[in-house]
């Protein structure tokens, strides 16, 4: 029998550093954090660092 491989999408996955992570599904869920994993380039993070990286990138585009 073949192994059975996770159900990934045949695209090849966005280097964390470069996505803006726009697809996340939550992995993980305890009494204090949420954790999510972006769709896109499959970096797992705490929720509350999505809202953190939003805030950071309005202030950037308000900058310019």
């Amino acid at each position: 029998m073949t192994p059975s491989h996770s159900s990934q999408s045949p695209q090849q996955k966005v280097s964390p550093e470069l996505c803006k992570h726009p697809r996340v599904q939550i992995v993980s869920r305890d009494e204090e954090s949420e954790y999510v994993e972006c769709q896109e380039c499959g970096d797992v993070f705490e929720s509350s660092e999505l809202k953190d990286m939003a805030i950071e990138e309005k202030k950037e585009a308000e900058e310019e």
